[in-house]
């Protein structure tokens, strides 16, 4: 779990705006997105390794993933939620 005060001093690395922990029906649709192969990441990349997380951008676009309880706070590597609806 993300501790507390780490996730108050998160933002996005593109626009600076604030994330949020993903709920868990997200976090499920990812999985099984990621499961079937069809999830892909801001870098086109078909992302291979389920998550444990995510944080969510405030505008709702992307989801930065967490694994191993760590954030991938990294452009490339956000998962635009579009693919997710």
């Amino acid at each position: 779990m993300i501790d507390p005060e780490l996730l108050e001093i998160l933002v996005c690395p593109e626009d600076k705006t604030p994330v949020a922990l993903a709920d868990d029906d997200l976090v499920a649709k990812a999985n099984a997105a990621i499961e079937a192969g069809t999830l892909k990441n801001r870098a086109d990349e078909t992302v291979k390794d389920k998550i444990d997380g995510g944080l969510v951008r405030q505008d709702r676009v992307y989801m930065y993933p967490i694994r191993d309880d760590i954030p991938i706070m990294l452009i490339d590597e956000g998962i635009p939620l579009d693919q997710l609806e």
